[in-house]
Parts: structure tokens; sequence; C-alpha cells
């Protein structure tokens, strides 16, 4: 790692950094402002390209790599902005599946300084001193995909989305995926606050593609569309979804078809590029938007034999990821109650009966409850654990005692190294073993044993 590589991070990690402290619980700590006028001062890197903002509390990540991964297929030149990354800020900056490079981040990190320095000062008097990791990120993001050629950038929001520092963009279509309960306290403790945040990320004359299902949410995602003239087209009334899992018996992990209907494609059967029901709605949602991305913008139609090419080149780490057999070694982000209920489908769903050892380890401001009553009718052996390299992690502690009052016996070990050592000790080749309760976790242990642990480099390992 050169020097100057390492000088651009510490820039980078020195600001105020909400995924490592915690977002504020007060909505007037998030502003728009300071990121309009860095956008503003550096040009407006996004202006004049095509941009799908995804914006939703479960499936927000697979669904944008979807879309991205089927624009690129299809010869469209498509930059990827998400977030967090799992091992490197690279990964957060994709061009046609392809991260940036240290030598671009050094020059993405110099071009937004040199901006920052110029900035106004706002009306209290303050500079550009307070902008955020994510703020500068987000800027490094659209400059870098302006100038490397991007005809699209499908940009994922962060959290929430109506004061997200990704909403400072105007983009060609928004997409609003499920929406459940998660970082309620500040977004709102119902599912109907929660989706008007979402619904935030809507622009007035733009069209959308919704794929919240409960009533609550499709109520206020409308309204919020009807005040701004946005047409929207909603899962389960424009455009359909089946999901069909893999026939027992399974020999292995397998993957799923989905058959998807929109007002304007028959797709027919697709292979899911990940493992889990919950990826057919995801998928859905995708080619929903690709379809009303070719509506407004005919020359970047997507065609069916594109998207089974991008699905099957698709790669998101930790996402029901197979990272080892003998036994089956799966890691997973899962960060609540949903996205850990999705995973327990998953794992019944998608797996071959077998002996489950869990590995949890999670962050303090989660549904702890709710997790772990999605997870532990699964397992027969319980190890909780913490990750090291973020200051939000829930003491092991706190949750065994939680494992305990349910029922079931956990046993504590602090470090994820020798937690996982102590999975694979107790597992017969047959078994399996997964890692989850957060993607912090989920990353930690990834590095330990994925050989040059990178998106997009890991050879699947699904089949019957």
């Amino acid at each position: 790692m050169s020097h100057d590589y390492q000088d651009r991070l510490d820039y980078l990690y020195g600001r105020l950094n909400y995924e490592r402290v915690g977002m504020p619980t007060l909505a007037s700590e998030l502003k728009l402002g300071r990121m309009r006028r860095l956008m503003r001062t550096l040009g407006e890197p996004g202006a004049g390209l095509s941009i799908i903002h995804v914006a939703g509390t479960k499936g927000k990540g697979s669904t944008a790599a979807m879309i991205a991964a089927s624009l690129s297929a299809a010869g469209i030149s498509t930059g990827l902005f998400s977030s967090p990354h799992l091992h490197r800020i690279e990964e957060r900056f994709v061009l046609d599946g392809t991260p940036a490079t240290p030598d671009q981040i050094i020059e993405l990190v110099d071009h937004v300084r040199a901006a920052e320095r110029t900035l106004e000062l706002d009306p209290r008097g303050r500079t550009a001193d307070g902008t955020t990791f994510f703020e500068l990120t987000t800027a490094m993001g659209l400059v870098h995909f302006a100038r490397h050629g991007a005809r699209a950038i499908v940009l994922e929001v962060g959290m929430g989305g109506r004061l997200d520092s990704t909403n400072v963009v105007r983009p060609a279509l928004g997409v609003i995926t499920n929406i459940s309960l998660d970082h309620t306290r500040q977004l709102g403790d119902n599912v109907a606050s929660i989706a008007r945040e979402k619904a935030g990320i809507l622009k007035r004359g733009r069209p959308a593609i919704a794929g919240a299902r409960s009533r609550e949410a499709r109520r206020v995602i409308r309204q919020v569309a009807a005040q701004r003239s946005a047409p929207i087209r909603e899962i389960d009334v424009d455009f359909h979804v089946e999901s069909i899992p893999p026939t027992p018996p399974l020999f292995g992990p397998t993957p799923g078809d989905a058959r998807v209907r929109t007002w304007r494609t028959d797709w027919g059967l697709i292979r899911l590029p990940l493992l889990g029901a919950h990826q057919a709605e995801n998928a859905a949602i995708a080619l929903a938007a690709l379809d009303q991305l070719a509506e407004i913008e005919p020359e970047l139609e997507v065609g069916r034999d594109d998207v089974i090419r991008g699905f099957s080149r698709l790669k998101w780490p930790a996402r029901v990821e197979i990272a080892g057999l003998e036994p089956t070694l799966v890691i997973d982000g899962a960060h609540n109650a949903a996205s850990a209920l999705a995973l327990a489908e998953t794992l019944t769903l998608f797996f071959p009966p077998s002996r489950r050892i869990l590995v949890f380890g999670t962050s303090r401001e989660k549904d702890l409850d709710g997790q772990l009553r999605a997870l532990l009718p699964l397992f027969d052996r319980v190890i909780v654990t913490r990750y090291l390299h973020n200051p939000r992690a829930q003491d092991p502690e706190s949750v065994a005692e939680l494992v305990t009052a349910m029922g079931r016996r956990a046993e504590i070990v602090p470090d994820p190294a020798p937690a996982l050592a102590l999975a694979r000790e107790l597992a017969a080749s047959s078994d399996l073993i997964c890692v989850t309760g957060s993607l912090f976790l989920a990353a930690e242990i990834r590095a330990m044993v994925v050989p040059s642990a990178h998106p997009h480099s890991v050879v699947s390992q699904l089949g019957r």
C-alpha cells in the first residue's frame, strides 16, 4: 500500500463516518445543502447521465446489482455505486463489473478535496470541513463514472432516502424495493414513516418502480408519487413474479428461478443469480426498472439474452454466499429481522437438510429479538461473537443472554476468528455453518476464508 494511497484513505476516514458511529437520531442533523454545493463546485458530474436511484429496506443492493449487470451485458457502460464496502473502498465504485483502482482513488480524492476547498461558506459561516465520509464517497462515485464514460449509473441509497447524500441527483428513474422496519430511531418506528423517507427519492415528473407490498407502504408511496406527479409502476399491479424454488432432493446449495411478467414484457423463466426466494422479488423489480428505462430512453433497451448473460456473471458477496464446502460455509450480511427471516427461508428451501451451526454477531441499534426469533429455530448450535473493526458491535454477552432467555444455549467467543474455528471444529463435513447478523461481521470472516477477497472475484459454487 503506497504512502499516497494511505494518505488519501486517512483523509476520507478522518471525516464523520456514520457507518462507524451510527446514524444521528435527529433528522435535523442531516442536510443536503452542503452536498448540493459540493456537486455544483464539481460541475454536476451526474448531469447528462441516466441515473437509476435505488432505495428500500430489503434488497436494494441486490436489485441495484442486477440492474447494473444487465445494462453492462447489453453493452451499455454502467456504473454501480453501493455501500458499505466489505474489504476495500474501491468496491463502492464499480464500472461494468470492475472496481476502481487505488490510483483512481488517489485521483478522485484529490479532485474532490480541491473542490471542497473552494466551497463557499454556508449561511452559518461553516466551511466544508463538515463534509462527511459518505458525502465525499458519493461525490467520488459520480465523478468516477462521468470521467470514465459511463452511460448509466445505478445509485444505491445509503440509508433512508429523503435526506441521503445520494438524493441530490435528478434521476431518470426512481426504484423503491420492499420496505420493513430498520433504522427505526432515524426513520420512524412504523412502516408508513419509513416508506415516506424512502419515497423522498421520487422526483417531480420522473417515473418510479415500487416493490413494497405492505398496505401502509403502498399508500404512502402512492401519495408521495401523486404529489410529485411521478408515474409509478407497482409490484402485483403492473408487474408480477412467481418464485420457483429448486425441487428436492437437493445435494448442495441450488439456485431457483423466477417467472416475471411486466406491463411491457413477458420475461419468462429466469435463473436467479443469487440464492433465495426473496431474490425473485428483487429480480422482478430490476426487470421492471429495465422496462421502464427502455420506455423513456429507448437506446437503453435491454433484452432477455442480456439479462440472462448479466445475471450469470453476477457475484454479490455476503448475500447467502457459499464461501466453503465440507462443511458448507454460508456468509450473509442479514442485519435486521426481515433479512434474517429471508435468510432462514433460503436455508430451508435452497439447501439440503443438515445439522446447522450459527455464528452470530450484530450491531447495537438493530432488532436483536427479531433477528434471533427468525434464525434460532433452524440451528443446532449457536456461537455468539462480535466484529472487531467497527465500534458499533453489540457485545456478545448481551446477545447470549437473550439467546438463553429464548430457551437456547449460546457459546460466547468474542473474537470472530476463534468463533469460526470453533464452528469448524464442531462441524462434520455434511454440516452447514452460517455466519450472519451484520455486513461488518460478514466482511471480517469473509476476509479470513476467501482468497483475494473482493467483489466479483468469487467463483460460484451453486449447483445440485
